[in-house]
């Protein structure tokens, strides 16, 4: 929101001279009966000065419709006296003369309120209505919050009970991932990505990584390229390289990024490989929100991520350069806490840039969430937008700090 749209003073247009220059006192136009001329000479010389005299009466009261917060990675309203993102902007409730409530000039009166404008300029805004505060960066909190929960619990426990379990959830969001991506562009760019063979080379992708390693993880993707070509051959040829090269994307995007992370999961100390890849990310996420929130100033990439900025990125970093300290140290057989700082370093990056990729989908494509299936959250690939690039390089990182396990 720009800061016209907050009330930010705008230049005067009817006075000799720049801008916010206050007209000197015999501007003003007299009139009979107000102090100034007696009540039966009308014919005196008067100065006009048009619509101007309308400026002197006060300002009303601006407030935020939303109360969504500034741009600056902060939730709130941002025009507080003292706002850092706004040095030296006027208060709000001042008249067009200095401070509010003071006497019109010339001892002019002001006109007789009617019963909407009887409220003081001054006065404070109204309360927020009931539910609005739960409301922060355009989501409900409280149902973030218990989805995540919910989320947390069926991840941790199928985790630690037993990996084929853990291993049909990621073919689950893998193939709900694929159903939004593709559901998606065909929505906003008539683009028919074929779900049927992505899906099922999807989950063969994520078994094969599991079963074969890095070598059935490949064949099994050339297998799903190949697949999707011909199915898509069913269909009219008009826009099938277009099609093909969308469906071709979409399964190196999901599947087969999401591949790593069964990769991590058929290692002896697999679970444990699998929360700390988890543990980094969700840590680096929370770093560069806390961070930007109270601040965050300077934009990251405006263009595609007006609310990231780059104090987030640094809280991100130092987050999760912490965490996998920790994580390294404690949680990875034969691992040390130098080589957490830089798995901590490596993931705030790669979860910052997957984040703005998904970011830059959407924007082409239109839209806030790539799906609605968990309130407060978007779509299954609003969440998995910073794990999917993070999985590879975890992957990568241990294995070459401790081995493939």
């Amino acid at each position: 929101m720009n800061d016209s749209s907050w009330g930010a003073p705008q230049p005067h247009t009817g006075y000799r001279g720049t801008g916010d220059q206050v007209p000197s006192a015999p501007t003003a136009m007299p009139r009979p009966g107000d102090g100034h001329l007696p009540a039966h000479d009308v014919s005196a010389p008067v100065h006009d000065v048009g619509g101007d005299a309308a400026q002197t009466r006060r300002m009303p009261t601006v407030s935020d419709p939303q109360g969504s917060g500034d741009q600056n990675g902060r939730s709130g309203p941002s025009d507080g006296p003292g706002d850092p993102a706004r040095p030296g902007r006027p208060g709000l409730h001042g008249s067009a003369y200095g401070a509010a409530g003071g006497p019109a000039p010339h001892g002019r009166q002001e006109p007789p309120q009617g019963p909407q404008q009887s409220q003081d300029a001054s006065a404070p805004a109204p309360a927020p209505a009931a539910g609005e505060g739960k409301k922060r960066a355009g989501r409900d909190l409280r149902a973030a919050i218990g989805v995540g929960l919910v989320l947390g619990v069926v991840v941790l426990a199928s985790l630690f009970l037993y990996k084929p379990v853990f291993l049909g959830v990621i073919v689950v969001a893998v193939a709900v991932g694929l159903w939004e991506l593709t559901s998606r562009l065909k929505e906003r760019k008539g683009i028919r990505a074929p779900l049927v063979p992505l899906a099922l080379g999807g989950a063969a992708m994520t078994i094969a990584g599991y079963l074969r390693g890095a070598e059935g993880a490949w064949i099994a993707m050339a297998l799903t390229a190949l697949a999707v070509l011909v199915w898509r051959m069913a269909q009219p040829p008009s826009d099938y390289l277009r099609d093909v090269t969308a469906g071709l994307f979409a399964a190196f995007y999901v599947p087969f990024l999401a591949t790593f992370v069964a990769l991590m999961l058929a290692a002896d100390d697999g679970p444990r490989r699998v929360l700390t890849f988890l543990i980094l990310t969700v840590v680096s996420d929370t770093g560069a929100y806390a961070v930007g929130w109270r601040f965050g100033k300077r934009k990251l990439a405006p263009r595609i991520s007006p609310g990231k900025t780059r104090e987030g990125l640094i809280g991100a970093v130092a987050f999760a350069m912490a965490a996998g300290a920790l994580c390294t140290q404690f949680l990875i057989d034969g691992g040390s806490w130098w080589q957490g700082l830089l798995l901590g370093l490596a993931v705030a990056l790669s979860a910052t840039l997957g984040d703005l990729g998904e970011s830059m989908i959407k924007r082409d494509l239109g839209i806030k969430d790539m799906g609605t299936m968990l309130p407060g959250h978007g779509g299954i690939m609003d969440r998995l937008d910073s794990l999917l690039p993070t999985a590879p390089v975890v992957w990568l990182l241990l294995v070459v700090f401790v081995g493939a396990g």
